[in-house]
Formats: C-alpha cells, sequence, structure tokens
C-alpha cells in the first residue's frame, strides 16, 4: 500500500510539464512520467527494466556518457543545456503561443532508494516554460508545508497529552502509596514511643535506687528497695528495649532512604546503577502493598551495572509488583528473578494470581485498559512501563495462565546504544 509521500510525489511527477525518468544503476528504465508517454508515444510498461540507450539511441553519445561517469563518481547533480551539446531525447513542449518547441535542458542526478540501492534520475525540461511549473511546485509545497504544520501541532498536542497522562499515573502510584508508607512508618515509630515511655518510668525506678544510696543505713535495706523495684528484670528489660528501638529506627531510615531513592521522578540521565538495589528499594517502598498479600522470594542472578534511569526502572518493578500483589485474591506467592544473558539483563515478577485471560493480553499495554474493578485502578501502569522500556530499548514479555498465574519478563540492554552523531550518519 502506498504512503500519502508516495501518492502525493506520484501525483506532482505526473501534473508537470516536464520529463522525467527514473534509472536503475546499470541505466535500465525504472519509471517515466506521462509527459514522456504522450510526448514518445511509448509506454513506459512495455519496456521497463530495458537500457535507456535501447529505448533513446540519441543518448548514445559522448555527452550523457559523461554525465553518467561524473554524476557517478562524484555524487552530485549534472547540468546539460543541448543549445550548447547535442540533444540528448527529442522531447517537445508546447510554448504559449502554441508553437511546439524542443525542450532545451537535461538534470541527471543520482540518489539512494531508501538508503540502499543506487538510482539515477532523470529530468528535462525548458528554461522558459519550467517557470510554470515552478509555480504549480510552489503551490503543492506551500500546501504540503501548511499539511506538516498541522501535523507538528498535532504531534506537540499528542506528546503534551502524553506526558500529562504519565503524570497522572506517578500521581495515582504516589497517592496509592501513602497510606502504606505512613503506615510502615507509624508502626516502628509506634513501638518507639512506647519502648520510650517505658524507659522513661525504668529510669525514675533507678534514680530512686540511685537516690537511697545516701539515705539507707544499710546494704540490706538498699537490697530490699532493688528487690521492691524488680531492678534485675529492668536490667535486662532496659537492653531489649533499646536494641529493639534502634531495629524500628533502623526500619524508618531504611523507609526514607527507598523514599529518597524512589523520588527521582522527572530524573533524565543514564548512569551506571545496581538492579538488584533498585529493586530491594521498590520492595521497602510497597511492601505494604504486598506483605498481606503474598510472601516474596528472591531468585537474583549475578549482574552487571546496568546503563539506565534509575527511577524510571524502579517505577517499572513497582507497577509490576502492586499488579501482582492485586491480582492475588487471597494470600499467594510472588518471585522475582534476575538473570544476565550476553550483552542484556532481564528481571521478571511472577505471581500466582488469577492470571490474565489470552484474549485480553494484546490489550494490557493499552492505555487506560485495566482488568481490575472500576476504582481500583487507572489502567495507565502498564502503558507507562511499556513507554519506559522502550525508551530504555528494552522489550516486555509477558506469559499467563488463567487461575495459575502471570510472569512479566523485562529485557534491558546493559549498554545504552551510542546515538550516531550527524558525522557517523554520513
Amino acid at each position: 500500500m502506498k504512503t500519502n509521500s508516495e501518492i502525493f510525489f506520484e501525483t506532482l511527477v505526473e501534473g508537470l510539464d516536464i520529463g522525467v525518468i527514473a534509472l536503475d544503476a546499470d541505466l535500465h528504465i525504472l519509471h517515466w512520467n506521462d509527459f514522456i508517454t504522450r510526448q514518445t508515444g511509448k509506454c513506459v510498461d512495455q519496456v521497463r527494466g530495458q537500457p535507456i540507450t535501447d529505448i533513446f539511441p540519441e543518448t548514445n553519445n559522448p555527452q550523457f556518457h559523461g554525465m553518467i561517469e561524473l554524476a557517478r563518481s562524484k555524487g552530485r547533480h549534472v547540468y546539460h543545456h543541448w543549445l550548447e551539446l547535442s540533444l540528448l531525447i527529442p522531447l517537445r513542449f508546447e510554448s504559449p503561443d502554441g508553437d511546439l518547441l524542443s525542450l532545451q535542458s537535461s538534470l541527471l542526478f543520482p540518489y539512494d532508494h531508501y538508503g540502499r540501492e543506487r538510482r539515477y534520475g532523470l529530468v528535462m525540461y525548458d528554461t522558459g516554460a519550467i517557470a510554470k511549473s515552478s509555480r504549480q511546485l510552489e503551490a503543492a509545497l506551500v500546501a504540503l508545508s501548511k499539511k506538516q504544520a498541522e501535523q507538528d501541532q498535532l504531534i506537540c498536542k499528542l506528546e503534551t497529552a502524553n506526558t500529562q497522562l504519565l503524570q497522572s499515573e506517578k500521581l495515582a502510584a504516589i497517592g496509592q502509596l501513602a497510606a502504606g508508607v505512613a503506615h510502615e512508618i507509624n508502626n516502628p515509630i509506634g513501638y518507639v514511643l512506647s519502648n520510650l515511655k517505658t524507659l522513661d518510668g525504668y529510669v525514675l525506678d533507678m534514680l530512686r535506687i540511685i537516690d537511697a544510696v545516701d539515705e539507707v543505713s544499710s546494704l540490706d535495706e538498699l537490697r530490699q528497695i532493688k528487690h521492691a523495684l524488680e531492678y534485675d528484670y529492668v536490667r535486662e528489660d532496659v537492653k531489649a528495649l533499646i536494641s529493639e528501638s534502634g531495629d524500628g529506627i533502623d526500619r524508618v531510615k531504611q523507609i526514607i532512604s527507598a523514599l529518597k531513592d524512589f523520588s527521582y521522578i522527572d530524573e533524565e540521565e543514564f548512569r551506571p546503577a545496581d538492579l538488584h538495589r533498585g529493586i530491594e528499594t521498590t520492595l521497602n517502598v510497597v511492601n505494604n502493598e504486598i506483605k498481606y498479600k503474598a510472601e516474596v522470594t528472591r531468585e537474583f542472578g549475578v549482574l552487571p551495572e546496568l546503563e539506565c534511569i534509575p527511577s524510571q526502572i524502579n517505577q517499572v518493578v513497582m507497577n509490576l509488583l502492586v499488579n501482582a500483589a492485586h491480582s492475588i485474591e487471597q494470600f499467594g506467592h510472588i518471585t522475582l528473578r534476575t538473570s544476565h544473558e550476553g550483552d542484556w539483563v532481564w528481571f521478571e515478577v511472577e505471581d500466582t494470581g488469577k492470571g490474565i485471560e489470552k484474549k485480553l493480553l494484546n490489550r494490557i499495554y493499552e492505555p487506560f485498559f485495566t482488568t481490575k474493578p472500576v476504582g481500583k485502578g487507572t489502567g495507565l501502569g502498564l502503558a507507562l512501563s511499556y513507554n519506559i522500556v522502550q525508551k530504555h530499548n528494552g522489550r516486555i514479555e509477558v506469559r499467563s495462565e488463567v487461575g495459575q498465574g502471570t510472569c512479566f519478563r523485562v529485557w534491558l540492554p546493559v549498554c545504552q546504544p551510542v546515538a550516531l552523531t550527524g558525522k557517523d550518519a554520513e
């Protein structure tokens, strides 16, 4: 099926009062426009694939061969004016006065067909009459430029809308996690606060024992006070309370550190990163979403550092983990795996949830499409993940069986491909 650009080009060439011939690398005729058919009485379908010198013997002359040699060796267009040199192909045009005049000029130029095959274009025109065609061409180009501007505006609007959608999903994810993170922090803070209150009572008892040293008349009386205040129990419990409080504070530190690592939402710079650390960071952030729904098993391989945007890969891990947890109706299992194969690393999230129907698998990356009940999901999590993985020149694979569970595997290149510079691209 022809593209709009191809249809536009053919319509433009057929509508010009000039001769246009396309030749392959061996100067065999590929196509010419209707103007040449009218002027020569020859149908291009009958001569396609034949050498131009067989169809137009006039081209078998030193001037034309010289033009070809220049185009081949220099890779540039070659201009020919028949008043100075011999005529290539005897084509005529109708002047404004109605007279038939011979076309004066020819232009031969090389081009690469879709960047692969070398071809040549031969254009024959009159320097006076071409002005009319130029006006037609200019009008067509103006119309094309207008369409291009409209298309650019539409693309800009689509990009803006896409950015807004992605930002909405990020905000939805933050909102979804906020209560869980608050709960995760509240638990250790709660028992640290409770321990501090208990320690406050223990400290008062210790102070009473210390103050009694100056007041008692004998060691036996001091021993009775220590026994009454359960000194031996308090001494051991203080150690336990301090240790437990330290663990609680460490847990809070881990959560805050994970949030800090996870919070670089607008980070856009690729840099080497530890994928396992990113996964652990994300697990800390979404722990409250998972711990009541599934047991998490890690099956990690040995990985090199991954060139990526860490916060965005964390976002992908989070979306897959939350989806896995939501797919489990009672209590199940989530397995996290990683491995390294050649220039690629992969990680996968497998759950024992309800699975996805085969007829829906080709739609799961569509924006707003969700298998969750109304109000449970935005339908943007997997769409965002797919875009992030595409941006990292990776891919996502999925396998699922209804009633058995789903497994998403994300492949990422260890090193991002280097963009070609202008010099490299030539």
